[in-house]
């Protein structure tokens, strides 16, 4: 599982190391993708398989699927740690999100996503607003039953 927060810069390759608390899930390799908050999501090859798969059951003739598997397959990029735990991030993926050097890599539970300093920020700020926390998670069902 994928948890916490680190902080890890950009090589002169395009390469970022994964926290080491992450390399044994992607041992054997996994995708990039573009998340939807202006952020990359990396996931584990079998956790791609289910997405793919739920994208996959979608109906063809529904616009907004065709625009969901342009955004997630187009720009999905296998990966597979190199000996010191980097992955590569493709030139379009870090010029989507505005990555140039450090980067803020955040545990999502079943993935991680690769954020922009500055962006990740923000939404951190957003998330200390518990009134707005309210309203928007107040709906959802987190009671596990």
């Amino acid at each position: 599982m994928f948890l916490g927060q680190y902080q890890h810069s950009l090589d002169t390759k395009g390469r970022i190391i994964v926290p080491a608390r992450f390399r044994d899930e992607l041992a054997e390799g996994g995708f990039v993708t573009r998340g939807f908050d202006r952020c990359l999501m990396v996931m584990t090859s079998n956790y791609f398989e289910l997405v793919y798969q739920r994208i996959n059951a979608m109906n063809l003739a529904d616009p907004a699927t065709r625009e969901l598997r342009r955004l997630f397959f187009a720009n999905a990029y296998s990966i597979t740690p190199d000996k010191v735990g980097r992955i590569n991030l493709a030139p379009n993926l870090r010029e989507f999100a505005k990555i140039e050097a450090d980067t803020i890599v955040a545990g999502q539970g079943e993935y991680f996503e690769i954020w922009l300093p500055e962006l990740w920020e923000a939404q951190m700020t957003s998330l200390e607003n518990e009134e707005a926390n309210f309203e928007k998670f107040s709906a959802l069902d987190l009671s596990g039953s």
